[in-house]
């Protein structure tokens, strides 16, 4: 198990560090979804034709991770939650349906899958994975840190506790002698999984948690009647597609600040949400933070002037923020005071924002 997790964190790493050398100012607004609350119980059963899911509305459909190209192939999402569960319906269109890891918590990513990211405080520590495949296999990993923190500390023995899911093939399985439809995923994933404590009150009703949702597609190969990633005349296996709910701007889906905004409301009929103008303040300080860390990269120090990071003026709706970079022993803060709320918000060298 030692050796496992350890060449596990070698190959997320080494991914990670790729993602990040193609980050760049964020320009990308996250999505958005009002997740309604459902007073019918759901069976976890891959059909879309429960009646609940009738009442909840599709995202738009998934884009490139990093460009905007519409992908090959479509895919959206519902979401509805409970008093016990955050409820997600995944509609995958694919024409060869394939899968063939079995045993849970292997890199589940080696085939095509789907994907969720959750971060219930929205302070990029302390969130959640989960993989899924077509015959229904399940990674789940607790990750204390971004990949781009060296220190990083991924759990990949975190069990997702009373997770529900369940796959539908609209075709047949690991048969390439036909077309397919596609396959739905349906989960059931319980509020206490994210508990921080037992007495700890998380449902999340008229709030926000940060989520984004990914979709890992392979081009593939017919080997003796299996369906295999396909190799370059190398013999390397070509790049996977990476198509997402919310852009990321990067190959890279662990940058938690970028995520889309999933608001859980408890009112009855629709409902809206807008972007809390605080978050957009949080934006520019991880945009400090994502400098600092190219000036770093550069100079093997960090940058004890804000003007070393950025010589635009910074605001948020014609108001102009004015952050405060202060160095110490160990690394810096950026601190800045929100014209919306009166918070200060600081952020560390290891990119988590406190609220002051």
């Amino acid at each position: 198990m030692r050796l496992k997790i350890q060449w596990l964190t070698v190959v997320l790493v080494s991914f990670s560090i790729m993602g990040f050398s193609q980050s760049k100012k964020n320009t990308i607004i996250p999505r958005t979804y009002v997740a309604s609350k459902t007073v019918t119980p759901i069976a976890i059963d891959g059909d879309e034709s429960d009646p609940s899911w009738s009442k909840a509305e599709w995202t738009d459909l998934f884009e490139d991770i990093e460009n905007g190209i519409k992908p090959k192939y479509a895919t959206k999402v519902k979401m509805l939650w409970d008093e016990t569960n955050f409820y997600i319906l995944a509609k995958i269109e694919e024409p060869h349906v394939w899968a063939n890891l079995k045993q849970r918590d292997t890199i589940i990513f080696y085939n095509n899958d789907f994907e969720v990211f959750i971060d219930p405080d929205s302070d990029t520590f302390n969130y959640y994975e989960l993989e899924i495949n077509a015959l229904n296999t399940a990674w789940d990993l607790f990750l204390s840190k971004p990949y781009r923190e060296n220190d990083l500390v991924v759990l990949n023995d975190w069990n997702l506790t009373g997770l529900k899911s369940a796959v539908k093939v609209q075709g047949t399985l690991n048969n390439p002698n036909d077309i397919d439809q596609g396959w739905v995923l349906e989960m059931a994933i319980p509020w206490a999984a994210h508990k921080t404590s037992y007495f700890d009150q998380n449902v999340p009703a008229d709030k926000f948690w940060r989520v984004n949702f990914s979709r890992v597609n392979w081009q593939h190969s017919i080997v003796d009647g299996k369906y295999e990633r396909k190799k370059d005349t190398d013999g390397k296996f070509l790049p996977e597609y990476n198509w997402v709910w919310s852009p990321m701007g990067v190959i890279n889906m662990h940058e938690p600040e970028k995520w889309g905004y999933v608001y859980f409301s408890s009112k009855e009929g629709k409902d809206t949400f807008t972007i809390p103008q605080d978050e957009k303040v949080k934006w520019e300080l991880y945009n400090l933070y994502r400098a600092q860390k190219e000036y770093f990269q550069k100079n093997k120090s960090w940058a004890k002037s804000l003007t070393n990071l950025t010589k635009d003026v910074i605001s948020i709706d014609n108001k102009v923020l004015k952050p405060i970079l202060e160095n110490h022993s160990s690394g810096y803060n950026i601190s800045v005071k929100s014209l919306f709320s009166n918070q200060t918000f600081v952020i560390r060298q290891d990119g988590k924002i406190i609220t002051k």
